[in-house]
């Protein structure tokens, strides 16, 4: 069974770095695709970066081109999310999803999600 554990969440000033990381077990990873959405109060979830397992291809939501990264160490079955420049409306609640299917930006196709991680952007 596919489980996927997120940590690295917290409070930060706007400005400021956080690496959030998703170590997933269970399976293995190779044909998977592994994403990042996110959820704050009141809002549907939304997607934020994914990245295919086997290519490293990877995928941004506009509104954190350029600011974040998302990365996958194979050794360690984690997969990263590299957030800079932050904003206060990058609040929200992390998750961390795979997928047997190809690389998608849409929730609905991920299979399996992690717990969550709280990220406040302090302004």
């Amino acid at each position: 069974q596919v489980q996927l554990v997120e940590s690295g969440g917290g409070l930060v000033q706007a400005g400021g770095s956080l690496r959030l990381s998703c170590a997933a077990s269970g399976r293995t990873f190779s044909r998977y695709a592994m994403g990042w959405f996110r959820q704050s109060p009141g809002k549907e979830r939304e997607f934020v970066a994914s990245i295919s397992w086997s290519l490293g291809s990877t995928y941004y939501a506009d509104s954190v081109k350029g600011r974040f990264t998302i990365s996958r160490d194979k050794a360690k079955n984690t997969v990263y999310l590299q957030m800079n420049s932050m904003k206060p409306e990058d609040t929200a609640v992390y998750y961390c999803a795979a997928t047997a299917r190809l690389i998608t930006t849409s929730a609905s196709a991920y299979e399996h999600w992690g717990q969550g991680t709280q990220v406040t952007v302090a302004s």
